[in-house]
Formats: structure tokens, sequence, C-alpha cells
């Protein structure tokens, strides 16, 4: 049986979808646009489609561009940052939910401004930390600021205060260390969240921008991002058809991990107890 819809319901559908087309108008824009042959895409009057649909624009960025290697490093960077992220953040989120210590309160208090903290605040001197630690133009240059993540302590620091603290405390009984019933029992208990926080994190580091085009300068060492901003354009000069080829090619994995891993991002914010806040 179908369900009638109330005139404020049919409003919000209306609106939702008019949101979601607009949304949708410049990505089909630049699909359409990297299909088109390159004379197409100065031609006036604009059009939708070219005389003829082509993926030349594909076949020269793959084949003359550096998009493979900054595609490679982006994904050695994007897991190694969430593994680090999640698993940092879950160890320091378990000690303030569960092990009591002095100055608790403040430490996590000063954590959580962290939050606050503009990350371009930062820059200045994390830079010169990674120029003194001669980590410019690596890869942990790139990783190793992006894994404090203040936000994601809180989530998991939530999360666990929700975790009934009966099975920790039968596992103890059995002896179980605190260790073991960190990695046995709570860890596997959080896979929603855990999940989601993995999932938000690589599409953060993925996306991220500003600190990986400051620390690298070697197009050896970029990432997605930085590599199309600083090659693609010096090198193909203002090539539409290509550079909204390259741009269809880094933006297609994070697509392909939402679509595939959309259930758990939806399971992962309703468990973390902030869907309502």
């Amino acid at each position: 049986m179908t369900r009638r819809l109330s005139p404020g319901q049919l409003v919000l559908l209306v609106i939702t979808g008019a949101l979601a087309l607009l949304w949708l108008v410049p990505i089909a824009w630049a699909v359409a646009t990297s299909l088109k042959p390159e004379a197409d895409t100065t031609a006036v009057p604009l059009s939708w489609f070219g005389e003829e649909v082509t993926l030349d624009a594909y076949a020269l960025v793959l084949g003359t561009g550096g998009i493979v290697k900054w595609a490679i490093n982006s994904t050695v960077i994007a897991v190694a940052v969430t593994f680090l992220t999640v698993l940092f953040s879950a160890m320091a989120a378990y000690g303030f939910a569960r092990i009591p210590f002095r100055g608790q309160r403040v430490l996590l208090a000063a954590i959580l401004a962290g939050i606050m903290v503009p990350p371009q605040v930062l820059i200045a001197p994390l830079f010169s930390e990674m120029v003194a630690l001669g980590l410019v133009d690596t890869w942990w240059g790139v990783i190793l600021p992006q894994v404090a993540a203040p936000v994601i302590v809180y989530i998991l620091y939530k999360f666990f205060q929700g975790v009934p603290p009966e099975l920790e405390q039968a596992a103890f009984v059995d002896g179980a260390g605190r260790w073991r019933v960190f990695f046995t029992i709570v860890l596997p208990l959080s896979r929603p969240v855990l999940a989601a926080v993995s999932i938000f994190t690589f599409i953060t580091t993925w996306n991220n921008f500003l600190w990986p085009f400051l620390v690298s300068t070697d197009p050896n060492t970029m990432t997605l991002p930085v590599g199309l901003a600083n090659v693609v354009q010096g090198t193909f000069g203002v090539r539409y058809a290509q550079i909204m080829a390259s741009v269809v090619l880094a933006g297609l994995p994070l697509l392909v991990i939402f679509v595939l891993f959309q259930r758990q991002i939806v399971r992962g914010v309703a468990h973390t107890g902030l869907a309502g806040e």
C-alpha cells in the first residue's frame, strides 16, 4: 500500500529534489565537458554536448599526466591517516571514558578546545616543525600533521560512554587486561561508529588541499588535488576537456566509496549519539 504524503512532506520533497538537482548540475556539466572534443569546449554558444562524444581527454590525462601517481599518493596517504587517526583517537577516547586520572577534565577540555582552532592557524608552526624534522616533500610530512583529530576523539568518547561497563568488568574477572578488553571487546562493539569516522576521515584527507599543497613541492609526492592544481593546468594550458576529465577521475573514488558504504555512514552517525544534538 502506498502512503499519501501530507502537504508539508510534499513541499519538503520538492525542495529536497530542487537542491539535489542544483547540486548535480555542475557535476553533470563537468562530465559532459570531459566527453567533448577540445574545440567544442569553448564554442559559442555553449551546449551540453559537442559534435561527438569522445574519450580523448581521458586518454590524454591518463597517458601524459601524473594523475595515476598522484592517485597512488593520495590513496597511501589517506589510508595511513585514516588508520592512525582512528587508532590513536580511539585509544584517547577510551582512556577519557573509562580510566579516571588526575587532570582528566582539564585535558579533555583542552582537546575539545582544539575543535574550535582553525587549521590555518597551525600551518606556520607545523611547517617549521616539518622542515626541522626533514619531512618536507615526504609522505610522512603530509600524514603526521593530519593525524590529530579532536573531533574524532569527541565522537568516540561519546560512544564509549554508552558501552555497557558490565561487559568489560566480566572480562576483567576472567583475567583479561585493559588492552585486551579494548581490542577484543570495545573495538568490535564500536564497528559502526569506527566505520563512519574512518570513511569521513578518508574523504577529508583525500580532499585536503592546503596542507599537502604547502608541504609537497615535488610532483612525485603530490596528492591528487595538489597535482591537479599545480601541474595539470601548467602542462595542458587551458584545455577544459582534459581539466574536467582530471576532476571527474579525482572524484570518482570518493563517489564509489560513498555508494558502497553509505549504510555504514548512516549507522555510524546514529550510533555516535550526535544525530539529535
